[in-house]
């Protein structure tokens, strides 16, 4: 049996049918009892060509044309897609962009993953305009070692981008405690970065206004939330991590971020150091690509959310910070 079309692709479908413009093109005329009936072979013969594509090559005119040529099935349907994109987001300001990219799978993809751009330590994206962002965010924080051993683990940077990929937020942070190992093998992080990264209360301030009121996605995320120190409800997380459709990855209690970005995405990362801002992308790549299968699950977990009996809130009060 198919599944249920979402409730996104319903409003999407309705809003197209009904923007799409009427056709005027007159109606067939029929023939009439005195036109001369066309020779059956002909008509058999027209047919075939009009069924079957030419085999004949190109001429030397057509091949430096080729970007004018025939447009392939891919191209047609982005050209017919577009016009409905720009009538819909014109004269439905509620649609969200997400419904759109998600509608129309836009976005990012695996093989554009790597040269989405980067800036390491900017802070807030002076691009973003937190008021348009959307209601999903992706983050991954990277952490070193504190404490006897290093065993303790303590912030050290946090990436956030939003449903399509873009950089929203990256920055250093300074540890309030002694680090006794960098990890920089995994963590990426060394001694030098410290000097550029910004303290620790005004990441958590920022971060947390950003997240505020929206669904985070992210790899098991309670630990990135637990080195932020601040409180996230259950019901706003897409954890990539506890999903039940990628437990058959996983050797263990939980799949690894980068066997599921291998075995799901095609792509390769974590073969050195980490990389926050990537790991995000792909854990936003991944959650994208079985949305619907993440809300499925998430409604089957949280039933009364479905059913509008409860709000759900979002608890932006840090924790009590610890002294350093």
């Amino acid at each position: 049996m198919a599944p249920e079309l979402s409730q996104n692709w319903k409003i999407l479908q309705a809003r197209l049918k009904a923007a799409s413009p009427s056709t005027n093109s007159p109606a067939k005329r029929k023939a009439s009892s005195d036109e001369p009936v066309r020779d059956s072979k002909k008509q058999k013969k027209t047919q075939q060509l009009i069924a079957k594509p030419s085999k004949l090559k190109p001429s030397s005119s057509q091949k430096m044309g080729a970007a004018h040529s025939t447009l392939s099935p891919l191209n047609t349907t982005k050209s017919s897609a577009l016009p409905s994109l720009q009538l819909l987001t014109s004269k439905h300001d509620d649609i969200t962009a997400e419904s759109l990219a998600e509608a129309y799978s836009l976005g990012i993809s695996a093989s554009s993953l790597k040269s989405l751009p980067t800036t390491p330590n900017e802070g807030l994206s002076p691009a973003v305009n937190v008021d348009t962002l959307g209601k999903y965010l992706a983050i991954d924080c990277e952490m070193v070692g504190v404490g006897p051993g290093g065993h303790e683990s303590t912030l050290a940077r946090v990436s956030i981008t939003d449903f399509h990929g873009k950089q929203v937020y990256d920055s250093y942070v300074k540890p309030r405690e002694k680090v006794t190992d960098w990890r920089t093998h995994v963590s990426g992080i060394q001694p030098k970065h410290m000097h550029i990264a910004r303290e620790f209360q005004q990441v958590q301030e920022q971060v947390a206004e950003l997240l505020k009121g929206r669904i985070v996605v992210g790899h098991d995320v309670k630990h990135d939330f637990k080195v932020l120190e601040l409180d996230h409800s259950s019901k706003m997380m897409r954890d990539t991590a506890k999903f039940s459709g990628f437990k058959k990855y996983g050797h263990g209690p939980k799949p690894a971020l980068k066997v599921l970005a291998r075995e799901i995405l095609g792509v390769e990362i974590q073969q050195g150091q980490h990389s926050s801002i990537e790991d995000a992308r792909v854990a936003m790549m991944l959650f994208r690509k079985h949305k619907s299968a993440f809300d499925v699950e998430h409604a089957n977990k949280f039933p009364d959310e479905v059913q509008g009996k409860k709000k759900v809130n979002f608890k932006g009060k840090a924790k009590k910070a610890r002294r350093g």
